[in-house]
């Protein structure tokens, strides 16, 4: 076949990354129908996926206008076509949505907890409403009366639900938009019951609380005989323009950007069906939406993202049992944490391992008078970050530490400008890298004087710096002070400070300097050893996989011989078990209590396997337009530690769905005779008696 038919080959086996993107999603609710699940954890993961569609419409959609805007006629019908299928998709999946959605309402009620409205509360109810109204909700409460002159665009805000007010009467009709105070009041609120010997909670809706009161904040003010609320939720593009004059600072540049957000085009207006259908007209009409935008219809409450933080009520067991995090021995039985480093490289996987062991590592730099210097990239932390903390400290002591922030990650960048301003008061030297490159390793570097040399300690992983995302995202991290991945690492810090320098790296694979390459060499090996005869296979656990390059390869691979295993929790476009072009390529995907973030690679070399860990999924965004770092892994003890772990996830038939053609989410098949395998847990328990031996083993 030419390489022109091929690549042709490949157009027509290519799944879009958008409605792969919605797949995913569609797996999140499957966790929430899941009568497995415990209850409450069903709820919460209502709110995960409530979170992950407006991303999709802020992100996704948004972009696929911006492209048919701008595309060429040719390619204009095929965009627009996905376009349509995906809020097609996104619509099915918010009726399937709203489905679970009254499903659980019953379920918490069977477990003695249940919401009410504003009609079905007591007078005691009510009364207790009132006062904790006017104590709690009515000071953040300022209505915008709607009038044809008003520009709703310049003050509507996306992360936040309004209600939209109707007052009418015979001879006149009014509307507000109130926003809902999200970031001021709980959401979900507990109201006294009005059995007090009753077990059962009362929960309640911060909007419906608004809509008791309504008349407290408009009486007086307008004449009405009725006053109605509607709830609403509208989606911006949340892309962005920066402006990178010579004479401005980049955080100048991006908190123009942010602002830019706050008044982009909407691309989703989400509202409640029983809105009157006039008041409908003036709303989508007053937020300019175009014929390309979501307008749908939907549940009295919006912006369920909020049930993310639904509150743990009754029984333990309406929650996921909690997991206490191991420890780790080869840090544990040392004095320090360099002492440990120094005796063999350590391999931690979150968040079966407490995250502690390298905000301990920087708590000791800070003040070990042998550190000289502290690297580091920072992408995403906690609100309250040991790590700044800890960096902060180091610079304190007189250590050169140097903090490269990446303002431009996504709605996380206004928490990173406040950063990069808290440790540039502090004396740390703060970099903000590439304009043109978004900076996504996970990199610290760790320079102590011993016996008179500067030696290296650093940290290589596939997840941030964040000790609340350590919990609940699953990833490697490496500690390690071998020559060849530490003096590379510090020329990683060397590139983004002065990119006109072009290091070379001979085991790190770093974008956008030589892991794609890296990358087809690895896959071009095993097709030759498959032309040869040989063992040929590829295991990949990835979150996202849509680089067309990638793809062709793998394709090319398949055709080959080459047997290759995937894991892919996100979007997928390669297409599997297409005849004569990857039917030897395998897909699944897990949707779990935790969210599977790890980049693996397992390359089988003829036997002498190529096994690492990266930052970078195989999108052309990682791999062409920022800096990631991968890095191979040398000890045989952490590549079977590694192996076995993917090894549990291939073996799942509890949480993981086949990838197939349609990308339809069908569980894998478990038959009657073999035993429940829900890897997640396995790898838990696997990792504990790891550390047991351990420690068994030391006491003989």
């Amino acid at each position: 076949m030419s390489a022109q038919n091929f690549q042709s080959k490949i157009r027509d086996h290519w799944y879009p990354k958008e409605i792969s993107w919605l797949a995913f999603n569609e797996r999140v609710l499957q966790e929430a129908a899941d009568p497995n699940v415990p209850i409450i954890e069903r709820v919460r993961f209502l709110g995960i996926y409530s979170n992950n569609q407006d991303e999709f419409f802020k992100v996704r959609i948004a972009e696929l206008k911006r492209q048919v805007l701008i595309a060429q006629a040719s390619d204009r019908g095929t965009i627009e076509h996905i376009l349509k299928e995906a809020i097609k998709k996104s619509s099915k999946l918010s009726e399937k949505f709203n489905q679970i959605y009254h499903s659980l309402l019953k379920e918490l009620g069977k477990n003695e907890i249940e919401f009410k409205n504003e009609k079905q509360i007591d007078e005691n109810q009510r009364n207790w409403i009132r006062h904790f109204f006017t104590s709690n909700v009515k000071p953040y409460l300022s209505p915008v009366i709607l009038t044809e002159e008003l520009d709703v665009l310049s003050f509507l805000k996306d992360p936040y639900t309004y209600l939209a007010i109707e007052m009418s009467n015979k001879n006149q009709q009014n509307y507000a938009l109130l926003e809902i105070p999200t970031d001021k009041v709980d959401r979900i609120i507990q109201i006294p019951n009005e059995n007090p010997k009753s077990n059962v909670k009362i929960l309640i809706m911060l909007d419906d609380i608004i809509r008791v009161c309504l008349d407290d904040i408009f009486k007086g003010f307008f004449s009405y005989d009725r006053i109605s609320a509607y709830c609403i939720k509208m989606n911006r593009d949340a892309e962005y323009n920066l402006s990178m004059e010579l004479n401005r600072t980049m955080i100048e540049s991006m908190s123009e950007g942010l602002k830019q957000r706050l008044t982009a085009i909407p691309t989703r207006l989400a509202y409640d069906c029983d809105m009157p259908k006039e008041m409908v007209k003036f709303l989508v009409k007053k937020l300019k939406m175009s014929d390309y935008d979501s307008i749908s219809p939907g549940n009295r409450y919006h912006n369920m993202k909020d049930f993310l933080g639904f509150p743990g009520l009754g029984n333990k067991n309406l929650e996921y049992v909690p997991v206490s995090p191991l420890h780790c021995y080869e840090f544990d039985r040392h004095p320090t944490m360099f002492k440990a480093i120094s005796t063999q490289d350590i391999l931690l996987y979150y968040p079966y391992y407490t995250f502690s062991y390298f905000t301990e590592l920087l708590r000791q730099s800070s003040y070990d008078p042998s550190v000289i210097a502290i690297k580091i990239n920072i992408y995403r932390v906690a609100r309250d970050s040991r790590v700044i903390r800890a960096l902060i400290d180091a610079a304190n002591n007189g250590k050169q530490v140097t903090v490269v922030v990446e303002l431009k990650a996504r709605f996380d960048e206004s928490n990173n400008i406040e950063w990069a301003k808290i440790l540039t008061e502090a004396g740390v030297k703060v970099l903000f890298g590439l304009p043109s490159l978004k900076i996504h390793s996970k990199l610290c570097l760790i320079t102590r004087k011993e016996e008179g040399k500067l030696v290296k300690y650093c940290h290589i992983g596939t997840g941030n710096f964040n000790e609340k995302s350590a919990r609940i995202y699953t990833d490697f991290a490496l500690f390690t002070k071998d020559e060849r991945l530490t003096e590379e690492v510090d020329n990683v810090f060397d590139f983004i400070e002065a990119p006109y320098i072009q290091p070379k790296f001979r085991h790190l694979l770093v974008s956008p300097v030589n892991a794609r390459t890296k990358l087809y060499s690895l896959i071009d090996n095993e097709i030759s050893n498959a032309n040869q005869g040989l063992a040929a296979r590829i295991t990949v656990k990835i979150n996202n996989l849509v680089d067309e390059g990638i793809i062709s390869k793998l394709y090319q691979a398949s055709q080959a011989g080459v047997q290759i295993y995937m894991l892919v929790r996100g979007m997928c476009s390669l297409i599997p078990n297409v005849k004569n072009l990857s039917t030897n390529i395998h897909i699944r995907s897990i949707v779990d209590r935790y969210l599977e973030h790890p980049r693996v690679m397992i390359f089988h070399n003829n036997g002498d396997e190529k096994i690492y860990i990266s930052s970078a999924d195989w999108m052309t965004r990682n791999l062409d337009h920022r800096i990631e770092v991968g890095t191979p892994i040398f000890s045989k003890h952490l590549k079977k530690i590694i192996k076995d772990i993917i090894d549990i996830q291939f073996n799942d038939n509890v949480k993981a769905r086949i990838i197939d053609e349609k990308q339809t989410n069908q569980y894998v098949p478990r038959p009657a005779t073999q035993r429940a395998i829900r890897s997640q847990m396995e790898i838990y328990d696997y990792l504990e008696t790891l550390e047991e031996n351990k420690r068994e083993k030391k006491k003989k």
